[in-house]
């Protein structure tokens, strides 16, 4: 048998299964890995005494014939999920030491399921940031080196922890969420897949709000099956969440285990063909169609006409949220309190000391478009620019079943790169965003290395709640892709 940190989490749930190992000798496999590339600054807080407690347990039910859906799976969850008596941070200096004493409706559904907690990944503060460079504990390292360059590169944000732990084989699944691209871009940049559900598939109580309207969590793997699996594990309708989906969770692994797309049309729009995306992305997403239709699809040009509204009105929409969500972060009930002279200058203390400058600069982006005056002029135009995005999707999908578009106009960057300029850190997301405003289900799969030896993926956006076309589709990009590099040395 392969090593056990090699194996995905559809592996590991079959060698389980078969006695070939114990949950025990899967989590200390893994928390060996932990050790081995603490260096890439992924973890915020690594839980191993857990790690080992819950695996035990993992072991005890499967000897009671009692194994759930990710019995004994090790997994890492972003550090925007409440986990209940384990520090939550959402990488802010303002929620450092916050212990919460419930736990996030997801995490709970991935316990249940038989899954092992081994920490809690870094991100960008708040989940606001393209590079997982504005956490307060620090930028994570993409495991990922260009050739013949050793220089420090991102693994994309804001789950760039995330990503970074699946890809270096310290664990074989991660949670995300997605925004504007927070679980796809990262998996582009990192070489795995990433997948954000349908907005209302999985349940948001109990994870840290940066925009209600468009966060939603979902899976990051090495496999499309796996990603299907652990999408699973997460998904079902939450009563606590009332923007939670009433509907069952569909068998998604055996979706995955379908690659078939004879027939199937995939919509290829014209508007993503934007200036200055990278050749190298051009000309692998022109590759990708051509692997579809070799595969049986049917591939149709389809026209997203408000596409190049979608940036401006995210940046609108998202930092209008954000700003009243933070404003609950005032250092009077929880998290860091920096005191004043009076209430109000405690506010602004504690605010200015707690909060990092990405975040500061989106709070009052979003208190700006959300004041007396123009509230009418920018927030409700880009909610109308949104609804017209979700139309052009919607007609666009009387003509095919799946999209196909690149995940990232470029590939990872170098720390520091672009940091100075936000409109060119805004950009990065320009291919997700749209999916993201809709509401609709995309995936990111790796397709490729660039000519500096680094990864680069397609995406699929699928259908509200058709998960399943999507994850078929993609199956057969990644069977025809075949794409199995790695991180050097790891």
């Amino acid at each position: 048998m392969a090593a056990l940190t090699d194996l995905g989490i559809a592996k590991l749930v079959a060698a389980l299964s078969r006695k070939e190992t114990s949950a025990v000798e899967v989590a200390d496999a893994h928390l060996g890995k932990l050790d081995e590339h603490r260096a890439l600054n992924a973890f915020i807080t690594e839980t191993p005494d857990r790690a080992r407690a819950m695996a035990q347990a993992s072991d005890t039910r499967r000897a009671r014939g009692e194994a759930g859906l990710l019995e004994g799976v090790p997994l890492a969850i972003k550090d925007l999920f409440c986990t209940e008596g384990v520090q939550t941070t959402a990488g802010s200096h303002i929620l450092e030491g916050f212990v919460p004493p419930y736990e996030s409706t997801v995490t709970a559904n991935l316990w249940r399921a038989g899954a092992v907690m081994v920490g809690k990944t870094n991100l960008d503060e708040f989940a606001m940031g393209s590079s997982n460079m504005t956490s307060y504990f620090g930028g994570v390292e993409n495991p990922w080196k260009r050739r013949g360059d050793n220089r420090k590169l991102v693994p994309g944000g804001s789950s760039g922890g995330s990503a970074a732990v699946v890809a270096a084989y310290m664990v074989p699944g991660s949670t995300g969420t997605d925004t504007g691209g927070s679980i796809r871009q990262p998996a582009s940049f990192c070489g795995i897949v990433g997948l954000k559900p349908t907005y209302g598939r999985c349940s948001r109580w109990g994870v840290v709000a940066f925009a209600s309207s468009l966060d939603q969590p979902g899976p990051l793997t090495r496999s499309v099956e796996d990603a299907a699996l652990l999408l699973q594990g997460m998904a079902g309708h939450d009563p606590k969440d009332s923007t939670s989906a009433p509907l069952p969770v569909p068998d998604f692994a055996a979706a995955a285990r379908t690659p078939d797309v004879r027939g199937l049309r995939v919509g290829v729009p014209k508007e993503y063909r934007v200036e200055g995306t990278a050749t190298e992305i051009v000309a692998l997403w022109d590759k990708g169609i051509d692997m579809m239709k070799a595969a049986g699809a049917v591939i149709v040009e389809v026209s997203l006409p408000h596409t190049k509204y979608a940036l401006p009105a995210y940046y609108i929409v998202a930092p209008a949220e954000c700003s009243s969500n933070l404003a609950r972060y005032d250092g009077v009930r929880f998290g860091l309190r920096v005191p004043g002279k009076d209430l109000i200058d405690m506010y602004q203390n504690t605010r200015g000391a707690g909060f990092g400058k990405e975040v500061r600069r989106r709070v009052m982006i979003g208190t700006y478009v959300l004041s007396a005056g123009y509230y009418d002029a920018y927030y409700k135009k880009a909610q109308q620019v949104r609804t017209l995005i979700a139309r052009d999707f919607k007609q666009a999908f009387e003509k095919c079943d799946v999209l196909l578009t690149p995940t990232a106009p470029s590939a990872a960057f170098a720390a520091g790169d672009k940091m100075d300029d936000p409109v060119t850190m805004y950009l990065n997301d320009m291919f997700t965003i749209p999916a993201s405003m809709a509401g609709l289900p995309g995936i990111s799969v790796p397709a490729g290395l660039d000519t500096d030896g680094l990864p680069l993926g397609l995406q699929l956006i699928g259908r509200a709640f058709d998960e399943e076309t999507m994850l078929r589709a993609a199956a057969a990009l990644e069977q025809a892709a075949a794409f199995t590099a790695r991180p050097p040395g790891y």
